[in-house]
């Protein structure tokens, strides 16, 4: 491979957000504009609040919770691989970038990454390939001559659909 991207949280590092109070907070927002918000997951809630106008309002309120626990974020092992890549390296997240940068500069990572891509950082979010394809055109290689590394079954279908190779944590 000519390049490795990296999900963060749950792959580099444990990201301690409190999602049911972003959950409570996204639900108070869209109950505000009149959406019933109870029969929505976290995720749903980001949809329906774009689709409600309040896009904007609801993405502050995640990313400030994921900023909150980037700072505290714990270091995972497989960042030690990052450090030690003789690739080019990545990171591609759900997160907001913002939060990305603080996680990582905690642990002395950000230095090793080329470029981060977060939730924010283009107008698509995983399992759309665009934010996995824009790492990969960042670290000016081809997609099927990068892996992307995760933790999740999302991650896998971001990878699928990007062209590149996949490698779960674990593996």
């Amino acid at each position: 491979m000519d390049g490795v991207v990296y999900d963060l949280d749950g792959t580099l590092v444990d990201l301690p957000v409190d999602w049911r109070a972003v959950t409570t907070d996204l639900r108070a927002l869209l109950d505000a504009e009149g959406v019933n918000a109870e029969e929505h997951a976290t995720w749903e809630l980001l949809e329906a609040a774009e689709s409600a106008g309040v896009g904007e309002a609801a993405e502050r309120i995640i990313s400030d919770h994921e900023r909150e626990g980037a700072a505290q974020a714990r270091r995972l092992p497989l960042a030690d691989e990052l450090v030690a890549s003789e690739v080019p390296v990545a990171v591609c997240s759900l997160n907001c970038e913002a939060a990305c940068r603080i996680a990582l500069a905690r642990h002395d990572l950000l230095d090793a990454v080329e470029t981060v891509v977060g939730r924010d950082s283009v107008a698509e979010r995983k399992p759309h390939p665009e934010p996995l394809r824009a790492a990969v055109r960042a670290l000016d290689i081809l997609p099927e001559r990068a892996v992307f590394v995760g933790d999740a079954e999302r991650d896998e279908k971001t990878a699928v659909r990007a062209g590149t190779e996949f490698r779960y944590v674990e593996d």
